[in-house]
C-alpha cells in the first residue's frame, strides 16, 4: 500500500525516514501526521502500512519525508516526533554540554507530556520526571526532565531527535475506563454518566493504594460546594490540595462568618459590612502564626482547610499579585510555589480541576501525560483550554462545580 502527497514548490531535496506504530488509525493520529507534513511544504512517500486486524493489534507504519531545505525538515521531523514518529535510522541521542546556568543549546530537545525514551550507548532509556516543555538531561546512564532554570553549566542536555522516542497514550489506552468521554465537552445531560464514571475510578484507585489531587478554585466555596469537598476529604478521597490564596481564605472566611466575599452562603444575600470579613478571616489566620496552628489553637474549628490539615492532606497554597494579605501559608515566591506544586504531583494518579483555568492549566503542564486528569468548570472554554494547551489527557464536564460536588459526594457515598 503507498500513498504520497508532494507540494507544489521546488523538488525536495532533503529526506529522512521515519517510523510509528500504536492505534494510528482509530485514534485519528496518522491524519495528523500527514497534516503535519503537508502543512510544512514537505511531502510523505508511504513505503510501508501494516494496518491491525484487530483493535487490539497495532498498526505501524515507514514513510519517506522529504523537504526542500534542511531547515523545513528539521522542523517536520520535530514535530512528528512529538505525535510518536521516530527515526528509522538508530542512532545515539545528540547530547550537548550547558555552557551556563539556565541555557541550553539552541537545538535542545523541548519534551512533551508524553512517556519519552532517549537512545544513549546503544540502550533505549526512559526519561524519568516526564513533563512537557522541558528539557532531556543525561546524568550518568539515566535520562530526566528538567525545567530550563534548573539546568547548571556542564550538564549534558539531549539535542536534536535522534535517538528519541516519544510514545502517546494513544498506544495504551483505555477504551472502557477513562475514555468514557474522551476529550468532548459534556453537555448537562451527561454530567450524571461522568459522575458516575469518576467515583468508580476514584473508588478503584484509592483500592488500588493510588494517590488524588483535587485543584481547586475559590469557586468551590462560592457555589456551597465546600461541605460536599470536606467530605471527600473525611472519607479519604484527597490526598494532594493545590489551590491559591483565594479558596483558603474565604473557606476561612465561611467558617468563621458564614460567608463568601460577604455573601451569607444560606441566604445568598450580602451581609452588611460583610465585604470586610475575608480581611477579618485573613487578620485572624495570620494573628494565629498561620493555618495548622489556627487549628491547634481552636481558632479554626471548621472548613476545607481545616479538614484537610486533621487528615493531613498535602496542601500547597500558590500565591499571585491579586491576592490580600495573603495567609502565612501561602507561598509567594513563584519558582518555589511551582517546585512545591511538582513534588506533590509525584505518584498521584488522577487529577480533578475545579473551576481554577489558571492553577488547572498549571498543573497539567506538570502533569505525564499517563495521568488522568478531570476538569469541571461552569464555563466550556476553560474545559478545553487544558486539551488545546497540550494536556490531551483532560476530560471536561461543563456544569456548575458546586452541584458536582453535590453529586459525586453523593455517589460515592451511596457505594459506600
Amino acid at each position: 500500500m503507498a500513498k504520497s502527497a508532494r507540494p507544489t514548490s521546488a523538488p525536495a531535496e532533503h529526506s529522512e525516514v521515519v517510523e510509528a506504530e500504536g492505534h494510528l488509525i482509530d485514534s485519528q493520529i496518522l491524519n495528523v501526521v500527514f497534516d503535519t507534513v503537508v502543512k510544512n511544504d514537505a511531502s510523505f512517500d508511504v513505503l510501508r502500512f501494516d494496518i491491525g486486524r484487530s483493535n487490539d493489534q497495532p498498526s505501524s507504519i515507514a514513510m519517506r519525508i522529504s523537504a526542500p531545505t534542511e531547515q523545513t525538515l528539521k522542523q517536520v521531523l520535530e514535530e512528528l516526533v512529538a505525535l510518536g514518529c521516530r527515526l528509522a535510522d538508530q542512532h545515539d541521542a545528540l547530547v550537548r554540554i550547558a555552557d551556563r546556568d539556565g541555557c541550553v543549546p539552541d537545538d535542545f530537545y523541548s519534551t512533551t507530556n508524553h512517556r519519552t525514551m532517549v537512545r544513549l550507548a546503544g540502550q533505549w532509556v526512559e526519561v524519568e520526571r516526564q513533563r512537557m516543555d522541558a528539557v532531556v538531561v543525561v546524568e550518568g546512564g539515566l535520562a530526566l526532565c528538567r525545567k530550563l532554570r534548573d539546568v547548571r553549566a556542564g550538564e549534558r542536555v539531549v539535542c536534536g531527535v535522534n535517538g528519541i522516542r516519544v510514545i502517546p497514550e494513544f498506544q495504551e489506552r483505555d477504551r472502557r475506563g477513562f475514555a468514557f468521554m474522551t476529550n468532548e465537552i459534556s453537555s448537562e445531560r451527561r454530567v450524571e454518566v461522568g459522575v458516575s464514571r469518576i467515583a468508580t475510578m476514584m473508588q478503584e484507585m484509592k483500592a488500588a493504594g493510588a494517590r488524588i489531587a483535587f485543584v481547586a478554585g475559590p469557586v468551590v466555596v462560592h457555589t456551597g460546594g465546600a461541605i460536599y469537598f470536606q467530605e471527600l476529604i473525611r472519607a479519604g478521597f484527597v490526598d494532594v490540595l493545590l489551590a491559591g490564596n483565594a479558596i483558603a481564605v474565604h473557606d476561612v472566611e465561611q467558617a468563621l462568618f458564614g460567608t463568601s466575599l460577604g455573601v451569607d452562603l444560606n441566604t445568598g444575600k450580602a451581609i452588611e459590612g460583610g465585604h470586610r470579613h475575608h480581611m477579618r478571616a485573613i487578620n485572624t489566620i495570620c494573628r494565629a502564626g498561620g493555618l495548622k496552628a489556627a487549628v491547634d489553637q481552636g481558632v479554626l474549628t471548621s472548613g476545607v482547610m481545616y479538614e484537610c490539615i486533621r487528615h493531613n492532606v498535602d496542601v500547597v497554597l500558590a500565591g499571585s499579585i491579586r491576592d490580600d494579605g495573603p495567609l502565612p501559608d501561602t507561598l509567594m515566591d513563584l519558582r518555589l510555589a511551582q517546585d512545591r506544586y511538582a513534588a506533590a504531583l509525584q505518584d498521584v494518579k488522577l487529577v480533578l480541576a475545579l473551576s481554577t483555568m489558571l492553577h488547572g492549566i498549571g498543573v497539567g503542564n506538570m502533569l505525564p501525560s499517563w495521568v488522568k486528569m478531570v476538569c469541571v468548570d461552569i464555563n466550556p472554554a476553560v474545559v478545553t483550554k487544558l486539551a488545546d494547551r497540550g494536556s490531551s489527557q483532560t476530560i471536561g464536564i461543563v456544569t456548575d462545580v458546586g452541584l458536582f460536588l453535590h453529586r459525586l459526594a453523593q455517589r460515592l457515598r451511596s457505594t459506600r
